[in-house]
């Protein structure tokens, strides 16, 4: 027997697979972290990318920073105060900075959860607001994209002279990858905007750790160019949440120097399909909820045999996460019932990621390792299992000696790929 381990909400989970099966633990890349990340941060700052600097906007009078929400891992910590720092340095006061949590279409943060991502001095200097993609008031309408998108933003960020999203810069299950302008494009969006792009998923280009000619993510290009955002400031991080990599400037160039370094990190080979995958989506934030941990499915079950088995573990202690999931999948009782009403209906949030699920666990078996309630588990229509050795003593059953498993710890920040596909 060989012991393993997969994070789960803000521990792990140990178990044993037998020596007879043939296992493959998919991670990202041992890549050390940086060992002064923040001195990186400055040096970055200070040498951009794509001849977009900073200390072009001396006279700005106001700034935005759109930052991510809670359910991202981004080293706030160790970005901010050097970006905060050059600004004041240009002359640009404390008050004239507003930092805008991009929280897309999850529900907005309230203000006594901003200090669980932004520090209290950052806090007591500078404005934070948290973005309400349904508040139309403080949302501006700049037309539509060339793909049909509505591009709704936040009036703050919009109405701001110079315009920064901040992220990291790891792979995405449709849009590729994120980072660049999808913080302020996407997270800052009215829901009507999300909506629209993030039903592109269906496109056949629309897949993981594809960029150039993926309509989703070229269409958040195209919105980040409309809304004007100026500069990026990114971090590739590894599975501890440690920075890798800093990329800074304009958005583009961020995102064509920072893709190569994700995929050095992130991609994983795989040599045939697996009989079963044991995956996580990597722990807390990554588990906080099944609108997240589903991403850890879709990338196990694209190295999955037809017909195999998938143990999903994901603490999920806010449940959902969506009150439109919960609303749209409370009257269907089958995986066949989800996409067929998917497909009927049309592209609708929330909906998405009940299909998205459906999708998968309609072609393999699905175990779910979760601290969800047994009657919601239930009402998603997905198995759930009391513990990782229940869930296990079911995979392992009627597997032959040398079935192939699959380890995915950190199933949001891996590519699996098939050398086949390579």
């Amino acid at each position: 027997m060989t012991r393993f381990h997969v994070p789960y909400g803000k521990t792990h989970l140990d178990f044993s697979i037998p020596d007879s099966f043939r296992t493959q633990v998919l991670a990202p890349a041992q890549i050390p972290p940086l060992a002064e990340p923040m001195r990186e941060v400055y040096r970055t700052l200070d040498a951009p990318a794509g001849g977009c600097r900073l200390s072009d906007f001396p006279s700005a009078r106001s700034v935005a920073i759109a930052i991510n929400d809670k359910t991202r891992p981004v080293p706030l910590n160790l970005l901010l105060p050097p970006l905060l720092q050059r600004l004041a340095e240009q002359g640009i006061p404390d008050d004239a900075i507003t930092l805008i949590i991009a929280t897309g279409t999850h529900l907005p943060m309230r203000a006594d959860e901003f200090a669980s991502i932004v520090s209290a001095e950052i806090l007591s200097r500078h404005r934070v607001v948290s973005h309400d993609c349904d508040n139309t008031g403080n949302l501006v309408d700049l037309g539509t994209t060339t793909r049909g998108t509505p591009i709704l933003t936040n009036r703050l960020f919009v109405n701001a002279e110079l315009r920064i999203a901040l992220g990291n810069l790891e792979p995405h299950q449709f849009v590729g990858f994120s980072g660049g302008v999808k913080c302020a494009a996407i997270g800052l969006g009215g829901r009507t905007t999300v909506t629209h792009n993030h039903s592109m998923m269906l496109n056949p280009n629309a897949n993981i750790a594809r960029y150039a000619n993926n309509p989703a993510r070229q269409d958040i290009e195209e919105i980040g160019e409309r809304i004007g955002v100026h500069f990026a400031l990114n971090s590739v991080i590894n599975e501890n949440h440690e920075i890798v990599h800093v990329i800074a400037g304009e958005p583009r160039t961020v995102m064509q120097i920072g893709i190569p370094l994700v995929l050095e990190l992130y991609r994983a080979p795989v040599g045939a399909p697996f009989d079963l995958v044991i995956t996580s989506p990597g722990g807390h934030p990554k588990d906080i909820n099944l609108y997240q941990t589903q991403k850890a499915l879709a990338h196990a079950t694209l190295v999955t045999k037809p017909g195999g088995r998938v143990v999903l573990c994901g603490a999920c202690p806010e449940g959902t996460g969506s009150d439109h999931y919960d609303q749209w999948i409370a009257d269907k009782h089958s995986h066949a019932q989800v996409l067929e009403a998917f497909q009927r209906e049309g592209y609708r949030l929330g909906a998405h990621k009940a299909f998205m699920i459906s999708r998968d666990a309609s072609r393999e078996r699905v175990l779910f390792v979760t601290e969800m309630p047994a009657e919601l588990t239930r009402r998603c229509l997905l198995e759930r299992c009391e513990s990782l050795d229940a869930a296990l003593a079911i995979a392992l059953r009627g597997l032959a000696p040398n079935a192939r498993i699959g380890i995915m710890p950190y199933a949001n920040a891996t590519i699996p790929v098939l050398m086949a596909e390579d």
